[in-house]
């Protein structure tokens, strides 16, 4: 989700202290292009790093009733505020901001360690659900009471 646009004005950057979870991640040499600057694909990965630790972090993965059901990614997207380069150390912030009948919402914010100043931010929309079958599955009240305890406020 893109946050709110001020009238006339660029969209609003995330702030730190709407996040609920956390990642530190070190920028490796590998992660620049030709043009000496982090690639944008790696942000996206940085936002799936984030995102797979918060579902290990918070045990996700207990409510599978068999091992072919699980998360997929339905939507996703990135904002790139700023270059990063070699070496560099960042910090990405999760939140959950919209938990529907069959899919929720996380947004990332990117950010340099220890600072406020934001290099990238995101969302994505994910389903739970079952692989066999091909169909997303209704989010239970207790896999919603763990997401839910990760909510952050939108900017």
């Amino acid at each position: 989700m893109t946050p709110a646009r001020p009238p006339g004005g660029p969209p609003a950057l995330p702030t730190r202290d709407s996040y609920t979870f956390w990642l530190p991640v070190t920028v490796r040499w590998a992660d620049m292009d030709s043009l000496g600057h982090v690639n944008h694909a790696k942000y996206f990965t940085y936002l799936e790093s984030a995102r797979t630790a918060f579902f290990d972090a918070v045990g996700l993965w207990r409510f599978r009733e068999h091992p072919r059901q699980g998360i997929a990614v339905v939507q996703a997207e990135c904002s790139f505020r700023q270059q990063v380069r070699h070496p560099a150390e960042l910090e990405v912030g999760l939140r959950v901001t919209r938990i529907g009948g069959k899919s929720f919402t996380l947004e990332y914010g990117i950010f340099r360690k220890g600072t406020d100043e934001v290099v990238g931010d995101g969302s994505s929309v994910a389903v739970w659900m079952d692989f066999d079958a091909s169909r997303a599955l209704p989010i239970g009240p207790e896999m919603r009471r763990l997401l839910e305890a990760y909510r952050g406020s939108a900017a």
